[in-house]
């Protein structure tokens, strides 16, 4: 018998391990990403470079907007950014609302009822 118990140990031990990893996991992936929060209610102006990739903030968190600056992993937000790359130098319009059917570009969603009713770090 002791030989069996010594054979359980370890098989006790890995399902605790994977439930602690889990919860982790979840804690900081969670399965179902937070609403992005408005960030502001006008877009910004940003001149894009031709070949140049960026990371467009979808969360509304990061303090460096319209860019992604990591925040949405510190909240736990559950959303990553939209990463696309430039296919000529221009000035655009980047959304800062997070509700733009067009991301990352501003589509005039802004002005909605819903947005500007909507508290700064809140979902539209």
């Amino acid at each position: 018998m002791g030989g069996v118990g010594a054979l359980l140990r370890p098989v006790a031990w890995n399902l605790n391990h994977r439930r602690d990893i889990t919860s982790w996991l979840a804690r900081w992936f969670p399965k179902t990403p937070a609403k992005p929060v408005v960030a502001l209610k006008t877009p910004i102006k940003v001149e894009l470079v031709a070949g140049k990739t960026y990371r467009w903030c979808v969360c509304g968190h990061s303090k460096k907007q319209p860019f992604c600056d990591g925040s949405h992993f510190f909240q736990r937000t559950g959303l990553s950014p939209l990463k696309f790359k430039a296919q000529e130098t221009r000035l655009v319009s980047l959304c800062t609302c997070k509700a733009t059917q067009k991301p990352p570009y501003c589509d005039g969603t802004h002005r909605s009822e819903q947005v500007q009713k909507a508290q700064v770090g809140t979902p539209p």
